[in-house]
């Protein structure tokens, strides 16, 4: 019974996000489908397509193998590589969420006043995040089949996508055992999650598959739907969350409330190189910036092995087609794909400030701000102290993205002076990764209690109206209500014009300034 009520808690506390993951999951299965029968409606098409994928070790590791000219496996192969693992992420974090999370804030200690088993919260947390992994793949499947695949096909992609989120809480429910805090845990699940996708992502693009049967994103991609369908793929996973879930109740058998398995190492006991608010932010977010960098520096690595296609799509006449779109006002395939790259990065790294700004309403709510400000750092001094460390971080991965990006394609494909231009152009996007940070500040600083979801719609509002999602329902050249718009296309040849930056810079820096305006005159905590 009151594992039930912890259960009724938990989806009320989940009410705000699970919904979105489940929406996700649907949508992005069925704009696919749109997407590929609006530009590939021939069989022609579809079979150049095909023929570039599977010829290029970049693309045939992006989407988890080879993909044959159908609909339902070219839709499942270009959206399941992402899907699976947003499916695995959610009940990650949804688990760590609802036990570790909660130990660390007092919330299980309080229940356990009551009636309440020593394992109900690790239960109620995995029943919930197994019923929103579920309901992603249900929705999924039900949304394909009524748009016309072939439910089998269908039924088989939402088992992968339900089972990835299994196996993951699962993950999620041994780390919250194994640390000490939430953080840690996280750390810990996210790891896992991301050594399972590069260990499946090598494998692809290797040929070397044992990488991919022990990889739990493997798993899902090993399903093949429409095409093989293979039921003891999803059946694995399901084993495996088992197991893990098994290990995460022997595990809290062994330990302390509130304790984990992992020692917690004391810091040290003092910090001279504490200064100022500049060097407070650097010291709590640097973690967070190196893992960035590290994750940039990989997939700009990755992007620049893509740049061996140019020399497939010259073999494959009909392949112009594909590229044309993207081609506008350049000369050759290559730079019509260059630009594409470079906004994917510059959209992706956007988040980065919008974490910042999240990590700033972090510190306002835990009380932590509030001793800072108990020294003569006043509260506009600590908020331009993040503010510098994010801008000056945001322009940082951006330049990585640029250098490791342009690199290995001026190695791969082209001449150094091509290095140098896809720097420049990464490095171009910077005011308006500036300029979407700038409105989550304002946010902040004017609705707090607003200021994450601001944040989260602003970053996603961005990308969704952008240059890179707008082909997926037809809008090509983007639209012009998002800042990326403005950013010439200097990779491509075209003419570098100030005037934009210049605007964007300005406008960032009347956000700011009415943020920390807003920040001074309201209440703080």
């Amino acid at each position: 019974m009151n594992t039930a009520r912890l259960i009724r808690l938990a989806l009320r506390r989940e009410r705000g996000s699970a919904p979105w993951w489940i929406l996700l999951s649907a949508v992005m299965a069925v704009v696919l489908v749109s997407y590929i029968n609006r530009n590939m409606g021939t069989p022609e098409l579809k079979a150049t397509y095909v023929e570039i994928l599977n010829r290029n070790a970049f693309f045939r590791a992006l989407g988890g193998g080879t993909v044959v000219p159908d609909i339902g496996a070219l839709s499942s192969w270009r959206s399941g590589g992402f899907l699976y693992v947003a499916s695995g992420l959610a009940a990650l974090m949804a688990v760590i969420r609802h036990t570790r999370a909660d130990e660390e804030s007092g919330r299980t200690e309080l229940l356990r006043a009551g009636v309440l088993g020593r394992y109900a919260g690790l239960t109620a947390a995995l029943l919930v995040a197994g019923a929103v992994s579920l309901a992603s793949g249900a929705a999924t499947a039900l949304a394909l089949i009524l748009i016309g695949l072939e439910p089998v096909g269908s039924i088989a992609y939402g088992s992968g996508i339900a089972v990835a989120g299994l196996v993951f809480a699962g993950v999620g429910a041994v780390a919250a055992q194994l640390a000490g805090n939430a953080r840690t845990a996280r750390v810990v699940g996210l790891s896992v999650l991301g050594a399972a996708y590069v260990l499946r992502y090598a494998g692809d693009a290797t040929g070397q598959l044992w990488m991919k049967y022990v990889s739990p994103i493997g798993w899902s991609h090993l399903v093949e739907p429409y095409r093989n369908n293979r039921w003891w793929a999803v059946a694995i996973s399901v084993a495996a969350a088992v197991v893990l879930a098994a290990v995460a109740y022997r595990l809290q058998a062994r330990r302390d409330l509130g304790a984990g398995l992992i020692p917690v190492r004391p810091g040290r006991a003092g910090a001279p190189e504490l200064r100022g608010p500049i060097s407070l932010s650097w010291r709590l977010t640097r973690g967070l910036w190196t893992k960035w960098a590290v994750g940039v520096a990989i997939f700009a690595a990755a992007a620049g092995g893509m740049s061996t296609l140019a020399h497939q799509i010259a073999e494959i006449p009909a392949a112009v087609q594909l590229v044309a779109t993207f081609g506008a006002g350049t000369s050759t395939a290559v730079d019509a794909a260059l630009w594409p790259l470079i906004l994917i990065f510059a959209h992706v790294v956007a988040l980065y400030p919008v974490l910042m700004v999240r990590r700033l309403r972090e510190e306002e709510r835990s009380g932590r701000a509030e001793i800072v400000q108990a020294t003569p750092a006043t509260r506009a001094r600590w908020m331009a102290g993040h503010l510098v460390v994010a801008g000056l971080g945001t322009a940082a991965l951006l330049a990585i993205a640029g250098l490791v990006f342009g690199g290995f394609f001026a190695w791969l494909v082209g001449t150094p002076a091509d290095a140098w231009r896809v720097f420049a152009g990464a490095v171009g996007t910077v005011p308006a990764a500036w300029l979407v940070g700038a409105v989550c500040v304002f946010a902040y600083g004017l609705l707090p209690r607003a200021a994450v979801v601001i944040s989260w719609v602003t970053w996603i509002a961005t990308a969704v109206l952008g240059q890179v999602v707008g082909p997926l329902y037809g809008v090509w050249g983007g639209t012009p209500f998002e800042p990326f718009h403005y950013i010439p296309n200097t990779v491509s040849a075209v003419a570098f014009d100030p005037r934009p930056a210049l605007v964007l810079a300005a406008l960032t820096a009347v956000l700011l300034g009415g943020g920390l305006i807003a920040l001074r005159r309201r209440d703080f905590g």
